[in-house]
């Protein structure tokens, strides 16, 4: 296999790490203009991966790379790049690295030469035994050129022993396991998959054409799809491979049936709030997730603050359940990267103060409820929480719509070490004294399924992937026996 990791952007010499993938990808199969069509879908998703981007073409006759660091619009800014983008087929990506720093090598979509033609892929999540895959692999010769988890599946496909692409893609796929949302594309086809559990959010679309059998599309989330005017037509369910050519599209189930485990924290925070999941509406369900904080914590106070954006519908839901107003107290500069991602302490601190301002109009002498969908480090809200006293406020109660976050992600959401989880080290009480609040409080693990249409979390089988909150892991950790210890 000749693994090409072609591209038209600069490198930067940064260091070696291993990143979870938490992404955004897409998928489209058109008549043309699939590369405009693609980069319309990942500004859509840019919120699911803002260090990298990339997209894939093929034309009928070659296969189109190009790859970059930064935001979409940054990485094809240039119309030129488009334009060479030619066809009608194309897979694209936005890449989320956790700590370190992203290198050319692991943007993706990955491309290869196999005999059978070109093969690129796109992935979202993160595998649980890539590292043993990976040493499996590299004693079988393969040399392998990214430190992404994705990489996994080129090379898997590259030493199948099946003849077609579709039974070479559905053997490395019973090979993993972990957390995917996969597209693919060969020179025949495009390829959706997501894992057997449905970790990971993957939905199906149609765009307008005179030939319906050949205008589809495949992304993370059904935002994509207004912006590329298609319709959403299904999610694409768990252990499902979807296949899509010129003659339409099949469905294939490859794995045993299973009980569905989608991750809890795409409702909480991850997924853009106006997209559709598993006939959820996001924004409805962290509206609702605001009126079940309200009805089990309760305060008085005079004003329900968000701390923006993921805040705001929470908030609006805890206001309306609460009867108490709800004030833009705090606004947020667009302008500013995640502090989420910044590599160090400092950094963070800096940047919580470019990336917020207080609106001292509407805290001023006012009793605060402030309302954030999650506490991680627990940095930002320490900084947020003295901001809103420094307006002015005479009370500052923290609420938060979601459990506390103890455990460690390892199926693709960027959370630190366990050591460095605020819930995880300290209580309730504990993290209200460090963070300077009047009162904190955070949902319930009930109060969030009941959010989500559920009577109360079933402790025997819960209907989704709330590891982060209780440190139940679905799929088994072979790559973190150690973390996997540390937890039970």
């Amino acid at each position: 296999m000749n693994y090409s990791p072609h591209h038209h952007c600069d490198s930067f010499v940064l260091e070696e790490d291993r990143f979870h993938e938490e992404c955004g990808v897409i998928g489209i199969w058109t008549t043309q203009d699939a590369a405009s069509l693609a980069a319309l879908g990942l500004h859509a998703l840019q919120h699911r991966g803002q260090e990298a981007s990339g997209i894939v073409t093929f034309d009928n006759h070659n296969f189109h790379v190009h790859r970059g660091l930064g935001l979409v619009g940054e990485v094809f800014a240039d119309p030129r790049i488009i334009s060479n983008l030619p066809g009608g087929k194309a897979i694209g990506h936005n890449r989320y690295a956790t700590t370190g720093s992203t290198q050319l090598r692991n943007v993706q979509p990955l491309y290869g030469d196999f005999e059978f033609g070109g093969f690129a892929v796109a992935h979202n999540g993160n595998l649980t035994n890539a590292q043993r895959l990976k040493q499996s692999l590299v004693r079988r010769g393969c040399l392998f050129q990214s430190s992404t988890d994705s990489e996994v599946f080129i090379h898997l496909i590259a030493v199948s022993l099946y003849d077609t692409v579709i039974d070479r893609f559905i053997d490395a796929l019973k090979q993993v396991q972990g957390a995917y949302s996969l597209v693919a594309l060969s020179k025949n086809m495009l390829i959706a998959a997501r894992d057997p559990l449905g970790v990971r959010p993957l939905i199906l679309g149609k765009l307008p054409s005179i030939e319906p059998s050949q205008s589809w599309v495949i992304a993370s989330e059904t935002c994509a799809l207004l912006s590329m005017g298609a319709e959403f037509v299904r999610d694409i369910e768990p252990g499902e491979v979807v296949i899509i050519n010129d003659e339409g599209l099949r469905s294939i189930k490859p794995f045993s049936c299973t009980s569905k485990r989608f991750c809890i924290f795409e409702y909480v925070y991850f997924a853009r709030p106006d997209s559709i999941i598993d006939n959820t509406s996001v924004y409805d369900a962290r509206k609702r997730i605001g009126a079940e904080l309200a009805q089990e914590s309760p305060i008085d106070a005079d004003v329900v603050v968000p701390v923006p954006d993921s805040g705001v519908p929470a908030a609006l839901g805890y206001a309306a359940a609460s009867h108490i107003p709800f004030e833009l107290g705090i606004i947020r500069s667009h302008y500013i990267g995640r502090t989420f991602i910044e590599p160090t302490d400092q950094i963070r601190h800096l940047g919580v103060k470019l990336k917020h301002s207080t609106n001292r109009v509407a805290l001023k002498d006012k009793k605060v409820i402030l309302i954030d969908d999650s506490i991680v480090r627990g940095t930002t809200s320490k900084k947020i929480v003295e901001m809103v006293r420094a307006a002015g406020a005479t009370e500052v109660h923290l609420r938060i719509a979601s459990p506390p976050t103890k455990f460690s992600c390892f199926y693709g959401i960027d959370t630190p070490t366990q050591e460095k989880l605020l819930a995880y080290t300290h209580t309730t009480e504990d993290m209200r004294q460090l963070i300077g609040a009047d009162s904190l409080a955070f949902v319930s693990e009930d109060g969030l399924y009941r959010a989500l249409g559920e009577k109360s979390r079933n402790k025997k089988q819960p209907k989704y992937c709330d590891a982060c909150f209780t440190g139940d892991y679905p799929i088994p950790l072979i790559d973190h026996d150690a973390s996997l210890a540390k937890v039970k």
